[in-house]
C-alpha cells in the first residue's frame, strides 16, 4: 500500500478551506518519481473510484444537510484513496447542483398566508390537490409531479433545506477530499471526472444516473444518463462511497442494479460499495415512526438487498486483491 503524503492532515478533514493546488502539485511531482508510479493508462485491472455528492453542503459540520457520520466517511475514503493510489485507474465524482428555485426548496411552495413551507415538510398528492401548499409556477406539471412520485412509492416530496447552490461554497467538493483528486489526477496522469445532477428545476434526482421523474405535461425533464453509465460499467471495478447512504447513494445503486439486471447482469460483479464510507440521513424525530422514515434501516435492509443480487458490499480496509 502507498504511503500517505506528507501534506494530508486528518484533522482538516471537517474544515472549509481554498484547495492547496500549488502544494498538491509539487508534493505529487516528488511522490511520483519517489515511488516509480506508472500512469494509469498502463494498467491493466482498471478500476474506478465513484463517489457521490461528496460536497461540502452534505459532509461538513453546519452545512444545511450535514449528514452524521460524513467526516469520518470522508477521512476512510481520503486515506483509502491515498493508499491505494497505485491501483485506482480514474476517480470521479457526482455533484449535487441546484439553484434556489427548484420543486423541492421553499420558495417553490407557498400556502394562503403566503409563507414558505419549513424545510423537511412532506408535500403529498392530496396537499397539491386540496391547496395546501400552491406552486408559485407550472401548477399542472407540480400536480402530475407528485401524482407520479406517489404512483412510484419510492418518496413523497420533502422540501429540503437550500443545499449545494451553484455557485455557493456548499457546491464544492469537500476540500481534504479535493486535494485527494488532485493528488491522484497528478500522479497517475488521469483527469479527474465530473458528474453534475440535479439542475432541472422541475424534478428531484437522488440518483446520479436518473430524476425521479422523467416527463411532464409531455415533455422530457430528465433521461437516464447512458452515457456516464457507459463510462464506469467500461472499468473492470467500480468503487462506489459518498452522501447519503439512504437517499443518492441508494438510488443511484439501486437504478444501476435494474439496468444491468435488464441489460447485461455479469456486470453487477463489477460493483463494489464502500459500506464504511458512506452514512444514511437520520430518522426524523416522529413518534411513531413510519418505517419509510426510518432511513438507517431502509439503508441497511437495501444494501443486504443490494449483496444479493451480485453487488460487493466491502470496507476501506478491505485490500484491493
Amino acid at each position: 500500500m502507498m504511503p500517505l503524503p506528507r501534506f494530508y492532515d486528518p484533522a482538516m478533514v471537517r474544515n472549509v478551506y481554498v484547495e492547496r493546488v500549488g502544494l498538491v502539485a509539487e508534493a505529487a511531482d516528488a511522490f511520483k518519481k519517489k515511488n516509480k508510479i506508472a500512469p494509469a493508462s498502463q494498467d491493466r485491472l482498471r478500476i474506478a473510484a465513484f463517489g457521490i455528492d461528496c460536497q461540502v453542503g452534505f459532509s461538513t459540520p453546519g452545512a444545511s444537510l450535514f449528514v452524521p457520520g460524513a467526516v469520518e466517511d470522508t477521512s476512510r475514503t481520503i486515506e483509502w484513496l491515498y493508499r491505494n493510489l497505485d491501483r485506482i485507474t480514474q476517480v470521479a465524482f457526482s455533484l449535487d447542483t441546484h439553484r434556489v428555485f427548484q420543486i423541492f426548496h421553499p420558495a417553490w411552495w407557498i400556502d394562503d398566508d403566503g409563507k414558505h413551507p419549513a424545510p423537511f415538510t412532506n408535500i403529498s398528492l392530496a396537499d397539491v390537490r386540496d391547496g395546501k401548499w400552491r406552486p408559485i409556477a407550472h401548477p399542472a406539471e407540480c400536480l402530475e409531479y407528485v401524482k407520479q412520485l406517489e404512483k412510484a412509492g419510492k418518496y413523497v416530496l420533502t422540501v429540503w433545506p437550500y443545499h449545494t447552490l451553484l455557485g455557493g461554497v456548499s457546491h464544492a467538493l469537500v476540500p481534504a477530499l479535493m486535494e485527494a483528486a488532485m493528488f491522484h489526477a497528478l500522479v497517475r496522469q488521469a483527469q479527474t471526472h465530473f458528474e453534475t445532477k440535479g439542475t432541472h428545476a422541475m424534478t428531484e434526482n437522488y440518483s446520479v444516473l436518473a430524476p425521479e421523474v422523467r416527463e411532464l405535461g409531455g415533455k422530457s425533464v430528465g433521461t437516464f444518463n447512458a452515457a456516464f453509465f457507459k463510462m464506469l460499467m467500461d472499468f473492470d471495478r467500480v468503487y462506489v462511497f459518498g452522501q447519503a447512504k439512504s437517499h443518492c447513494v441508494l438510488s443511484t445503486l439501486r437504478d444501476m442494479q435494474e439496468h444491468i439486471a435488464g441489460t447485461d447482469p455479469s456486470l453487477m460483479d463489477k460493483i463494489y460499495v464502500l459500506e464504511d464510507a458512506t452514512s444514511p440521513v437520520p430518522a426524523p424525530p416522529i413518534d411513531p415512526l413510519p418505517p419509510a422514515l426510518d432511513f438507517p434501516r431502509v439503508a441497511d435492509k437495501a444494501f443486504e438487498e443490494l449483496e444479493a443480487a451480485g453487488m460487493h458490499i466491502v470496507k476501506t480496509t478491505d485490500p484491493i486483491a
